[in-house]
């Protein structure tokens, strides 16, 4: 019965709560998941029947319960497979060879229905004559089946990929899209179905799928692409090959099949900008290293071999030119992070030499159209491998040519001069000569041309060349009032809409070298039309703004590192006549706080996470950490933190903390630490995405005030299993005080943990002594998160009181310090201590009796004023325990005149 079944269902849970040993908890489980069973709360009793099984796997018992459970959740593979272990284990068991029949009986009539359905749906989707809804009902229903291993598996063992190969050819986008998500479903780490896949359908039908025009059709195919890489490359590891069930080949013939094809969509003039992009974005994420520590560098290097020259082609082409292959906005950005990761993940000279050779020849053509690639491949590699950009511009004719071209009639002509001059001013090799040469060109052309498109872009090279100074007040490039004007005058192109994107976007490069000077950050902040528009245009679709965008705001929100000079070292370098850098006056604290509020209240922080959530190449490291440091300003006011929780700032900010440079990451969790601080992190960071946290903050040990206490028991649960026990105790060795009263702090929550105090009661360590030692330390908030832990410890494992003399000599002066303490924190920390030791063991209550701790005890036991309840009601609990032991006599025994020795 229900009321019988819930009280067992409570006994149960309450001898979980009190039992140490895991043989008893997991008999505990298999019990209470029966409870659950009965109570029809299946997903419980699956969860019990799974904790029993973690510590035994042959309890027949859990498994047969974990079986029920899983049959009636409709979960009926894994029901069937835990009843075939039940019968094996007891093969006369009748309860076990029925519920088998019945499993077996269920599955396959479920995989007959289930083929049947399948059959049905790719009729209907085949079928010109049938109406559209009923073929997109059928679509859908296939995406889904699609995503269950058993719905993949039936789709893939009835011709489903010949069928899909048909529907991929159909002139339908949602057709086409409806058979590009199932065969996402089917490959999804399953490396053996893939690999099948890939040589069913082919690559060429796949990149001809992405290539074809329709951007919600190539992004489809690209995310196809890189489930197919993952399946591949991931499909070794041991939890993936388990569901293959086999040895598989190596799939290094499939992975370079499909980078081969993907190169080769390279300067193809049959494929869509976006399918171009797609492509340029699979070889970013798949040839490159993840790690340097690894060796084999052998994917890049044979890529560049096989296809430096076609990715040079994308960076040469002029988009405005009908020569070349279409291109998008984001195509050169992207290809400039491309170059950029396949040099940087070059290991020798040699290897570095010939990858400059083959772009040198690349460059090295004659006539003007060849002229003009050649420049516009110098800009992109400018951006990316700048050291190879260099090389190439140093190369004969080149600067002369980029100079004449400045001076041509044709405006497309001078605006690749005019971005190459740009790129070139950022690099410091050539700074010297854009600087003498430079300014003179782009100020002619700033006046002269007619051309909005030239006038910006001429610009943002004289922002550049200005603010060659950076912060420094004191090295103005340009007179007094010259970066304001030019500041004006790019916030006006900004928010001109009439310009294109691409012409806006230089708008905000010209910011982002700008807003070093301060007074242009005061006049930005102030003009909400030019935020709002820079805001608008990080949420676009031209992705190469995100940089401009973060730098503008890293300047802003003063969120770059600023090194404070030696006062000494000032002293000396103004006695010697050295330069000294100066702060200007509005980079004080108070004007930042007010910019922080009017980016805020800009709705800067929607940008930041349309920022982040950003597929593209262009979302380079360094622009991740731009972010992550801007958010970390806006975080900085405890009022504030509440605004950027709740539009989504937490959420961007743990991809920040894990994907990034480290000193993104570490700014990333730095923010992420102010947020659970002030939040609940079971709000600030709903459902799962709490113990997400918990791996950023742990990195982040050292520079936090670490404060966990805040987390839930699951929390601290994640957080041994993250391993950061090891780290917090490290940490509370450190001769910083603030870092040192952190991790002990840290502790007292980790102690709640039955492993954690398993690590105290461990023999041969100096975990007990240095909690008893810290309780008598100076610093205050050491000594209250010591002694808390220690009153903590002594409470949970009795076992520790009797240790304590045996950490110092100096014990009793520590307790005995602790109940005279004037702060009623410690002296009620005092009394547990005490208290805990006097019920373990009569000897230690014999000690402390016969110390000065008697007296103090009486004295606190009365109570009186400023003496707060709880710390005289454990001192009296202290002495009624001496007086049971027989230790010292009551006040009723002194009276009768029996003394008061013990």
């Amino acid at each position: 019965p229900g009321p019988y079944m819930q009280g067992a269902l409570c006994c149960y849970t309450k001898a979980l709560k009190l039992s140490d040993r895991q043989a008893e908890s997991a008999v505990l489980y298999r019990n209470r998941s029966a409870c659950y069973l009965k109570l029809e709360e299946y997903s419980k009793a699956e969860a019990d029947a799974s904790k029993a099984l973690d510590t035994d796997p042959g309890d027949v018992k859990a498994r047969f319960r974990r079986a029920q459970a899983f049959q009636k959740l409709g979960r009926l593979d894994q029901a069937f497979l835990d009843a075939q272990r039940c019968a094996q284990l007891e093969p006369k068991n009748k309860a076990f060879q029925d519920l088998l029949r019945q499993l077996g009986a269920h599955i396959q009539q479920k995989q007959n229905s289930t083929d049947a359905r399948v059959q049905q749906m790719f009729s209907l989707l085949l079928d010109g004559s049938a109406n559209d809804s009923d073929r997109q009902k059928a679509a859908q229903n296939l995406v889904v089946l699609s995503r269950e291993d058993a719905g993949a598996e039936q789709i893939f063992r009835n011709d489903g990929v010949k069928l899909i190969q048909r529907l991929l050819q159909s002139k339908q986008e949602d057709v086409v899209l409806s058979a590009l998500r199932t065969l996402v479903g089917l490959c999804t780490g399953h490396q053996s179905r893939t690999m099948a896949i890939v040589n069913e359908l082919g690559m060429e039908q796949l990149c001809a799928v992405m290539g074809a025009g329709a951007s919600t059709v190539s992004l489809a195919a690209c995310h196809l692409l890189q489930v197919m890489f993952e399946a591949l490359t991931e499909g070794m590891k041991r939890e993936i090959r388990g569901k293959d069930e086999a040895i598989l080949p190596e799939p290094s013939k499939e992975l370079r099949s499909m980078l081969r094809h993907l190169l080769e969509m390279m300067p193809a003039s049959n494929v869509s900008g976006v399918g171009r992009d797609g492509a340029i974005n699979l070889l970013v994420k798949q040839v490159p290293r993840k790690s340097l520590k690894n060796p084999d560098n052998s994917l890049t290097l044979w890529v560049i071999d096989q296809g430096l020259k076609k990715i040079l082609e994308v960076a040469g082409t002029v988009a405005e030119l009908s020569e070349g292959p279409p291109l998008t906005d984001n195509s050169h950005m992207s290809c400039s992070v491309l170059l950029s990761k396949l040099y940087d993940d070059l290991k020798s000279d040699k290897e570095r030499e010939n990858f400059n050779k083959l772009c040198e020849e690349y460059v090295h053509r004659s006539g003007l159209d060849a002229k003009l690639r050649a420049i516009q491949t110098v800009s992109v590699l400018l951006q990316g491998p700048s050291d190879v950009g260099n090389r190439t511009l140093e190369m004969s004719g080149m600067i002369d040519a980029v100079i004449s071209l400045c001076a041509s009639e044709d405006v497309i002509h001078q605006q690749v001069a005019v971005e190459a001059l740009i790129h070139a001013a950022g690099k410091a090799k050539r700074a010297s000569f854009i600087t003498a040469n430079g300014v003179a060109l782009l100020k002619d052309l700033y006046k002269k041309s007619e051309n909005d498109r030239i006038r910006v872009r001429a610009l943002v090279g004289l922002c550049k060349l200005g603010s060659a100074g950076g912060t420094d007040f004191s090295m103005k490039q340009f007179a007094e009032g010259s970066t304001l004007k030019l500041a004006k005058q790019c916030r006006k192109w900004l928010c001109n809409e009439s310009l294109p994107p691409t012409s806006r976007r230089w708008s905000v490069e010209g910011l982002a070298y700008l807003t070093f000077d301060a007074d242009v950050k005061e006049d930005l902040v102030q003009d909400k039309n030019a935020l709002l528009a820079m805001c608008e245009l990080a949420k676009s679709e031209d992705k190469t703004v995100l940089f401009a965008v973060g730098s503008t705001l890293v300047n802003c929100t003063n969120s770059y590192d600023v090194e404070k000079p030696d006062p000494q070292m000032v002293e000396l370098a103004k006695y010697a006549k050295q330069h000294v850098p100066e702060e200007h006056p509005k980079d004080a604290p108070s004007y930042v706080e007010k910019r922080l509020v009017k980016l805020l209240e800009a709705g800067v922080v929607s940008a930041l996470v349309c920022m982040v959530k950003q597929e593209s190449p262009a979302l380079t490291e360094a622009c991740r950490e731009c972010i992550a440091r801007v958010f970390l300003a806006l975080v900085e006011r405890q009022e504030d933190r509440g605004t950027v929780v709740a539009q989504g700032g937490g959420k961007a900010l743990i991809p920040l903390a894990s994907d990034n440079t480290d000193n993104g990451k570490i700014k990333a969790a730095q923010a992420l630490a102010k947020i659970t601080i002030t939040s609940n992190p079971e709000i600030a960071f709903p459902g799962e995405r709490i113990y997400e946290t918990v791996r950023p903050l742990v990195s982040l040990l050292r520079t936090l005030n670490l404060m966990f206490r805040v987390y839930s028991l699951f929390c601290r649960q994640k957080l041994i299993k993250e391993k950061a026990v090891p780290k917090i105790e490290g940490y509370m060795f450190e001769e910083h005080d603030l870092v040192r009263a952190s991790a002990t702090e840290c502790m007292c929550n980790m102690v709640l943990s039955t492993e954690v105090q398993k690590q105290y009661l461990a023999t041969g360590n100096d975990r007990l002594k240095l909690l008893v030692l810290y309780s008598g330390e100076e610093d205050e908030r050491l000594r209250k998160a010591a002694a808390g832990t220690l009153a903590m410890l002594t409470a949970e494992q009795p076992e520790l009181c009797a240790r304590i003399p045996g950490t110092t000599t100096h014990w009793l002066e520590i307790v005995q310090a602790l109940l005279l303490s004037e702060i009623t924190d410690l002296r009620h920390r005092g009394v547990v201590i005490v208290h805990n030791m006097m019920q373990a063991e009569k000897s230690l209550a014999e000690t402390l009796m016969e110390s000065e701790a008697l007296e103090i005890l009486s004295v606190l036991a009365k109570g009186g004023e400023g003496m707060p309840e709880a710390v005289s009601k454990v001192a009296q609990n202290c002495l009624d325990k001496a007086v049971e032991y027989g230790v010292i006599q009551s006040r009723e025994g002194r009276e009768n005149g029996r003394g008061t020795e013990p």
